[in-house]
């Protein structure tokens, strides 16, 4: 043999992690195949080793054309009888041909012919002489095993073998092509890991855990805290109920949720690790898998050529099995080599053949009924679609998906195998699972003395927490009683608990890209505590539905996109909720102002709108705004001052910033609103200011830096209140000496300009604090700026003064922290001035310690 069986087994071979694959047809055929596989052998090495013909001649009846006749050993002997000693000697070579040696030798011996006559006179043998000799028997006997036995009795063997090979190739074909075998082998790998992690037993025993404890729930009918809510929400006459919208969903009915066991709970980090990794392959596995079922057409085709061949070899094995005789007739064209026509022959291995084939057709009989029954097993049901029905039932996880494709199929062959594969599973299909998962082990690594360590001082003085990038909020967290401000950035899942009610100070949340839900009690908390709210989000779908109910809001901050198309999606009706919000920031990409935002008006006092440069066309709503104190709209791309601005009555602060405003000869209606003392229109385009600005009476600080004025008209300081005025970063290269009625001006910032001369009568304004002179081209300060005594910030540097005026030692609160200038013009004043300047800054320092 040039194979052994091992070798030839290892073609229905697999890896020992398929077995899960294998329903228990397959593996009864695998079992067929190794039997047919043994039977198929044994008949090749009985074949090659003893197979074999034994032919003799059949004489004929007639006679011979040399007229002979063959007769009898009877009939010859007597003629023999009668011969002569030398007739004997004669025949001596043809009687010693059968005779011993010892014979042959006595009788060859002329002193011995006694012992001749003694052997020649033996009785004959009786039957029928051929005259054949040794090597035509052979001769004859190899012709005939050509030509008298059929080719199936040849054959039959080496059928067998290579009918068992395809079958047994085909059973495990698809556990070798390259396309389904890759797939095959990744999901039995997450498989295998899956059911051995010790989170699918945690994640279970955690479920056993909660549904005891529903039952004790169900029987002994206590739900206290369900019935304290309710309660709550109706003597508060809110909206809450057990249906107010959370994010799209609905807030869950308020069941009390056993607390695990603090050994359930505690999940060793590597295991936690492991168990995060795991659910990303299977999410990544599942979408990969699913969108294709070449694995489940493979299968089924591999079936159906199994069953066509087993179909095939049974069709045609059943005809050759009356063939296998023992006695054969053989007529081969050699008689001229041997002197006969006819020889009959005996197969001494057609009994044994005969039996094996019997044994192999039954063997393929019982595999084709297994083949029969896969079939049925295949289109009996959709096995391109799988149900997690009866795990949702049994456990918590009620959000695990049904799948589909190939994934489905995988799992009904799983199935087969044993469901309990299946069921530990489908806990990493679930989204419960997987937040089970992180809020374990986030609440093991964040603990309450790691989190006070990052708790801040902000610069209003608030504590103030910052969590960024986690997978969710820390259970610890709302043990942070002292807690002020809470920022969370970053994180995929916020969930607020009844807990969070224990955090008594919080006043300021911030939710950045971080989509959050609320208990109903944890809701009732923050609706009642929380003033000021930032969401910072992509799509509309993360800010949380309950942001709209927070009826103690005084501030509140969304950024992100808001288009016009998306505007109906944005929810601002529910705004009417809140009735104490006194700031709404929208930092956004609008070409319209919301309608909706007019239910706000009869408390909103300040409106910023950052457009972050997309044009807002539409501003028509503004004008039902007459409350607004405080109006900013930034980054607009607005050309003009918008009209709807003119009748917002009580507006005290518009800014303008960053717009493409070019004239604002609009600037005249302000005069109506009486109230306007703050305008801003910096950062913008403005070439020039028109005289009735003058107009506006009530003003008492314009911001006009970053444009392209050129000039300053003298209307300008006609303005009695006015006490701040910046027009630096412009191009004006004279500063008109009417600046001096501005007896109220407290702040003058002109730098980045082109002045070169100071009128004297700027320091007539005494009641200076601040004076920006800095970039500009002046060569002289003129001494009369010691009259500035009220002074304490003086800008002079990236000029070409030669000098400091020593006057400057008469600003008493000028200090040398707040004199800007090159350090040689500072070195050159004199001694005394310089020592007043900085003791004056010793002693303010003093003071303030």
């Amino acid at each position: 043999m040039m194979f052994t069986l091992t070798e030839v087994a290892s073609l229905n071979d697999i890896q020992p992690t398929y077995r899960i694959l294998k329903p228990w047809w397959d593996v009864f055929m695998d079992y067929l195949g190794l039997v047919m596989l043994m039977l198929a052998i044994f008949a090749m090495t009985m074949q090659i080793t003893k197979d074999q013909v034994a032919c003799l001649p059949c004489l004929e009846d007639q006679e011979d054309p040399s007229g002979a006749k063959p007769d009898s050993f009877a009939q010859q002997s007597s003629l023999k009888a009668g011969t002569s000693a030398a007739t004997v000697a004669s025949m001596t070579p043809l009687v010693t041909k059968d005779l011993p040696d010892e014979a042959v030798h006595e009788i060859n011996d002329p002193q011995q012919h006694t012992a001749a006559e003694k052997y020649v006179n033996q009785p004959q043998p009786t039957g029928v002489r051929t005259n054949l000799d040794y090597q035509q028997y052979v001769f004859i006997n190899q012709i005939c095993y050509h030509v008298a036995l059929p080719w199936y009795s040849k054959y039959f063997p080496y059928l067998t073998l290579i009918h068992t090979i395809v079958l047994m190739v085909s059973s495990n074909f698809w556990f070798k092509y390259p396309k389904t075998s890759s797939k095959i082998e990744h999901f039995v790998s997450i498989l295998g890991r899956c059911f051995e992690s010790p989170w699918t037993t945690k994640a279970l025993s955690e479920t056993a855990c909660e549904d005891s404890e529903e039952n004790k729930q169900r029987l002994t009918g206590t739900s206290s805290v369900p019935k304290q809510v309710s309660l709550e929400g109706k003597d508060e006459g809110t909206n809450v109920n057990s249906s107010t919208p959370m994010l799209g969903v609905k807030f869950s009915a308020d069941k009390p949720i056993a607390e695990v066991p603090s050994s359930m709970t505690i999940l060793d980090k590597k295991d936690g690790e492991q168990a995060k990794a795991l659910f990303e392959k299977v999410r990544k596995f599942r979408a990969h898998v699913e969108d294709s079922d070449f694995i489940y057409k493979l299968y089924v085709a591999q079936t159906i050529v199994k069953t066509v061949k087993f179909i095939l070899i049974l069709s045609y094995t059943s005809t050759f099995l009356a063939k296998i005789n023992f006695k054969h007739d053989c007529t081969p064209d050699i008689k001229q080599l041997t002197g006969y026509s006819k020889f009959f022959c005996t197969h001494n291995m057609a009994f044994m053949l005969n039996k094996l084939l019997i044994s192999y057709m039954a063997l393929i009989l019982i595999y084709g009924m297994a083949c029969l029954y896969s079939l049925f097993w295949v289109f009996r049901r959709p096995l391109k679609e799988y149900s997690f029905e009866k795990v949702r039932e049994e456990s918590s996880f009620s959000d695990i998906p049904d799948v589909k494709n190939d994934f489905a199929f995988l799992l009904h062959m799983v199935d087969q195998y044993d469901q309990l594969y299946s069921k530990r599973f489908g806990v990493f299909l679930s989204e419960v699972s997987e937040n089970k998962l992180r809020e374990i082990s986030l609440n093991h690594e964040w603990t309450l003395e790691k989190l006070r360590q990052l708790v801040t001082r902000n610069a209003v003085d608030q504590q103030e927490l910052h969590l960024f990038m986690l997978s969710g909020l820390p259970n610890a967290v709302f043990d942070l009683t002292d807690l002020e401000v809470l920022k969370l950035e970053l994180i995929p899942e916020v969930r607020f608990s009844a807990k969070v009610s224990q955090m008594t100070n919080l006043l300021e949340l911030h939710l950045c890209h971080s989509p959050a839900k609320v208990e109903q009690t944890g809701f009732a908390f923050l609706r009642d505590h929380l003033r000021c709210l930032h969401v910072k989000f992509t799509d509309v779908a993360e800010i949380p539905a309950w942001v709209y109910l927070l009826r103690s809001l005084r501030e509140l901050n969304l950024i992100g996109n808001l288009s016009s198309e998306n505007n109906k999606m944005i929810g601002l009706e529910s705004m009417r909720d809140l009735r104490h919000l006194k700031t709404l920031c929208l930092k956004s990409n609008l070409t319209k102002m919301p309608t909706n935002i007019t239910e706000l008006s009869p408390h909103l006092i300040k409106l910023v709108v950052h457009n972050d440069g997309t044009k807002l066309v539409v501003l028509n709503s503004l004008k039902k705004m007459t409350n607004l104190i405080e109006l900013e709209l930034y980054t607009c791309e607005l050309e003009r001052i918008p009209h709807a601005i003119f009748s917002l009555i009580n507006l005290q602060e518009l800014d303008l910033k960053s717009n493409n405003i070019r004239t604002i000869e609009e600037i005249i209606s302000f005069q109506h609103l009486k109230r306007l003392t703050c305008l801003k229109l910096w950062h913008n385009k403005i070439i020039t200011i028109p005289s009735s600005i003058g107009q506006v009476k009530s003003l008492e600080s314009l911001y006009l830096s970053h444009n392209k004025l050129e000039s300053l008209p003298p209307s300008l300081f006609t303005l009695p209140k006015l006490r701040y005025l910046d027009v630096g970063h412009n191009s004006i290269s004279v500063l008109p000496p009417d600046v001096g009625l501005l007896h109220n001006l407290q702040h003058l910032a002109i730098n980045s300009n082109k002045l070169e001369v100071l009128p004297k009568s700027l320091f007539r304004c005494t009641k200076l604090k601040a004076l920006c002179l800095g970039n500009n081209a002046l060569t002289v300060l003129p001494e009369s700026a010691g009259q500035l005594v009220q002074l304490t910030q003086l800008e002079l540097r990236g000029n070409c003064l030669d000098r400091l005026p020593v006057q400057l030692g008469n600003c008493r609160l000028l200090r040398k922290s707040g004199l800007v200038v090159e350090d040689h013009l500072f070195d050159a004043l004199p001694v005394e001035v310089k020592e007043n300047f900085s003791r004056e800054t010793n002693a303010s320092f003093g003071d303030g310690l």
